[in-house]
């Protein structure tokens, strides 16, 4: 038998049935295109949620519990430059002296041209740190560190919540507008102002309470949980810096309202719930179910688990609700048979009393006009013994009536 190794170009499909190729140069370069595919076929869209809000209106109590309902990302602005730093840190130590690494030359030259870059970012950064008199970094230095993170796989997958970021209209401007090097399809424009779609919450969650609920709350707070960022000072001086960046129109959440993200209020002054349960129960319903990567295989085990003891301690209530009910009912039987019984003896001593009372008269009536000449009559005739008593007593009574002359 003859065998031939050849390799033969589909000149059929590649020409006459005018195929689009999406990813012709293969799976691994194509690999964003297919994870975007891959999400949106799935319905594994990443869920964006942005939290604002006064200083210590509950933001990041609100933003863990939906963080952990729907398995995103919860960001806060101080974990994030922390994070970033040390991400940095990490990838500036790729950049080693030719003594200490000989194979440098042989390290990839996108990693290292990224490296160089980070070491660029981060000399600026820490620069920028020493100038500053309160150990704070420029907002252009943290919108690159945020924007660093949204665009991370995780956040990009998964999903995130800002927890009380941005604070100033200027500051999201900057922050979630275009960078130039991302998608195309990924950039849309609203009103003349341009900005990334992949980065654009979704939802926006505001919390409204007064300065008097606020300063009353800070003022109940433990010790422990005050510290310096809540101390009086420090949370009067943020309270107003608050109240002045949002007098004008030219605020954070008309941005967001702009860009067609329109804001869901909440006034945390009359919700009673723990922890502003009900709030976020609200916002997830509201949301809906969980869009992206569901539990794992412990987790279902988990919930089912506590499923069963939930089933068996409802069970064992509504037993014990049944016994009680039934205890209820025999004591408020036995309660009812002694109240008739006791009611009957009631009419009956009633009854009795009134027949008494109503046979007085007659009983006067007879011992006084019939019962003597009665009485002597049933004697006499005892003492006779007529063949007719009753003839007898009759004739004897009519001779001895009192009021017949």
């Amino acid at each position: 038998m003859l065998l031939l190794d050849l390799r033969i170009e589909g000149v059929q499909v590649k020409e006459g049935m005018r195929i689009k190729w999406r990813a012709e140069t293969g799976i691994v370069e194509n690999m964003p295109a297919l994870v975007k595919e891959f999400k949106a076929e799935r319905k594994l869209n990443p869920l964006r949620l942005c939290i604002l809000g006064a200083p210590a209106v509950g933001k990041t109590t609100v933003a863990q519990q939906l963080a952990k309902h729907f398995r995103i990302h919860h960001l806060k602005i101080k974990d994030v430059i922390d994070d970033g730093i040390d991400a940095l840190e990490k990838s500036v130590s790729l950049l080693k002296s030719p003594d200490e690494d000989e194979a440098k030359e042989d390290e990839d030259e996108e990693a290292m041209a990224q490296a160089q870059e980070d070491s660029d970012l981060l000399n600026v950064i820490k620069e920028n740190r020493e100038q500053s008199s309160n150990n704070r970094i420029d907002d252009e230095h943290v919108h690159e560190l945020l924007r660093r993170k949204l665009k991370s796989k995780p956040c990009q997958n998964q999903g995130f919540i800002l927890d009380g970021y941005p604070k100033r209209v200027e500051q999201a401007k900057e922050l979630f507008a275009k960078s130039g090097d991302g998608d195309e399809e990924e950039e849309e424009e609203k009103d003349g102002l341009s900005y990334e779609k992949a980065l654009m919450p979704e939802y926006l969650i505001v919390l409204d309470a007064s300065d008097e609920f606020l300063k009353e709350r800070v003022m109940n707070l433990s010790e422990s949980v005050v510290g310096v960022h809540n101390s009086q000072d420090n949370f009067m001086r943020r309270l107003r810096v608050f109240r002045e960046d949002n007098l004008d129109d030219a605020t954070v959440v008309n941005y967001f309202d702009e860009m067609e993200v329109h804001p869901h209020r909440f006034d945390v002054s009359v919700d009673k719930s723990f922890n502003h349960h009900d709030i976020a129960d609200k916002m997830a319903s509201l949301i809906g179910k969980p869009r992206n990567y569901g539990p794992t295989k412990d987790e279902l085990e988990e919930s089912r688990r506590r499923e069963k003891e939930e089933q068996t301690r409802r069970d064992d209530e509504e037993r014990l609700e049944r016994e009680r009910k039934d205890v209820e009912e025999a004591a408020d039987r036995i309660r009812r048979q002694n109240e008739w019984a006791d009611r009957l003896r009631t009419v009956k001593q009633e009854e009795h009393e009134m027949m008494e009372a109503q046979s007085t008269p007659m009983r006067n009536y007879l011992m006084q006009h019939v019962m003597p000449t009665l009485t002597q009559a049933l004697i006499e005739c005892c003492k006779a013994r007529p063949e007719d008593p009753i003839d007898y007593l009759a004739e004897y009574l009519f001779r001895h009536n009192p009021q017949v002359d």
